[in-house]
């Protein structure tokens, strides 16, 4: 099966810093897989925390979001009680979602690159959305002030 391989972005605007638990080991002693989608599951919180966001809304009160797709390149191990940042950059906007890209560093050694895919959701009306202008404008100010 060929592989995806993911590059570095050339800028990250948002760090979030964790450190890899017990729960986050794999029977080989490293981080496991299924515990790295989680903690970029908090990094994405963290990140729309930063804007004033939230899942469930964008800025706009009704608009929220589904994660689409995920890929995830390991260039490293990591190991319980590893203090590691993940960095995170918003990017390829559409008019309906956009990528969030992630670089997970444990100080200066890379232990993988992610990209998750995005799409806005409407939960009242079950239905695909448009990204809200206010998510927009804060996310140009934000990364303006990077």
């Amino acid at each position: 099966m060929p592989k995806v391989k993911l590059k570095k972005q050339k800028k990250y605007d948002f760090n979030y810093k964790t450190t890899i638990k017990v729960r986050d080991i794999n029977y080989g002693g490293h981080l496991s897989n299924d515990s790295l989608v989680g903690l970029l599951h908090e990094a994405r919180i963290d990140l729309l925390k930063q804007m004033g966001f939230g899942e469930l809304n964008l800025g706009d009160q009704k608009t929220g979001i589904i994660m689409t797709d995920l890929v995830v390149n390991f260039r490293n191990q990591g190991y319980m009680h590893d203090e590691i940042t993940i960095q995170s950059q918003i990017d390829e906007i559409s008019s309906v979602g956009f990528r969030v890209f992630h670089q997970i560093l444990k100080e200066e050694t890379l232990i993988g690159l992610a990209e998750i895919g995005i799409v806005c959701f409407n939960y009242q009306d079950n239905q695909i959305a448009d990204v809200p202008e206010v998510f927009l404008q804060t996310l140009e100010q934000f990364q303006k002030d990077c």
